[in-house]
This record gives C-alpha cells, sequence and structure tokens, in this order.
C-alpha cells in the first residue's frame, strides 16, 4: 500500500535525529502502518516496527495525547512490546485535511514529566513534515 510519508523517510530521520539531540528523548515518526523513522534511545525496538492499534485509532481521531504508564489514557505505540517507556507525547500529522502518520516523543526518565514544551514540539514538527508533504 503506497505511504505519502514513503518519499518523506529520509528527511523525516533527520527530523527525528536532531528532536532526540535537543530533547534527550525517543523520538519516532509514523505513516499510518509503521514507525518509519527513530532516533534516539531504543530506536532499534520502534524503527520498521507496526503501529498499535490504539495508536491507529488515535490518528484516525486526529487525537494529541500526554500520558504516562499509569494512566487509562496511555497507549502502546507498536503492536509488539519495546518495554515501557515512561512518558509520551503524540501529535498526529496531517497533510492536506489528511492524517497521515504521527510523531511521538518518548521519555524512559521516570523524573520526566511531559508538559507542554513536548506538546509544542510534537505540534511544530508534525506541523512542518505535513507541510513539507503538501508541496
Amino acid at each position: 500500500k503506497y505511504s505519502p510519508m514513503g518519499e518523506m523517510v529520509a528527511f523525516a530521520q533527520q527530523y527525528a535525529d536532531s528532536l532526540a539531540q535537543t530533547t534527550g528523548m525517543l523520538v519516532c515518526i509514523t505513516d499510518l502502518e509503521q514507525v518509519i523513522a527513530a532516533a534516539g534511545g531504543a530506536k532499534k525496538e520502534y524503527l520498521g516496527k507496526s503501529v498499535s492499534e490504539k495508536l491507529e485509532q488515535l490518528m484516525e481521531e486526529r487525537g494529541q495525547l500526554q500520558a504516562v504508564p499509569e494512566e487509562k489514557k496511555y497507549i502502546p505505540i507498536i503492536r509488539e512490546s519495546a518495554g515501557e517507556n515512561f512518558g509520551q507525547t503524540i501529535c498526529p500529522i496531517i497533510c492536506q485535511g489528511d492524517v497521515i502518520g504521527a510523531v511521538i516523543l518518548l521519555s524512559k526518565d521516570v523524573k520526566v514529566r511531559m508538559g507542554e514544551v513536548e506538546r509544542k514540539l510534537a505540534y511544530c514538527a508534525a506541523g512542518f513534515l505535513g507541510r513539507q508533504m503538501e508541496e
């Protein structure tokens, strides 16, 4: 199946690398089916893996999410478990009105509570990638 994000893989990887280096977090960028770019920490455990059904549903609903594992709203990122992360920020990538993927920030540091800064970083990355796909 054709993924519009497929042609953006190299660019998405560079963006993920930069965001991971800046934040010290694991950064994943997905299309609607799998993780197409990952950087930081446990990137090998995520790259190329199928997204979870709950993440697919969140993207379909154009939802944004910030959560920690003990919260009910916390969702797995990929179908196979990659181990628990302590915090997650998820923002959909929208291109010409359609959701085409998501930007995800993950923290393994129990002391890190994601907040407005992480939400805005994910939103900015998602907006930028969505606009790049419109060209």
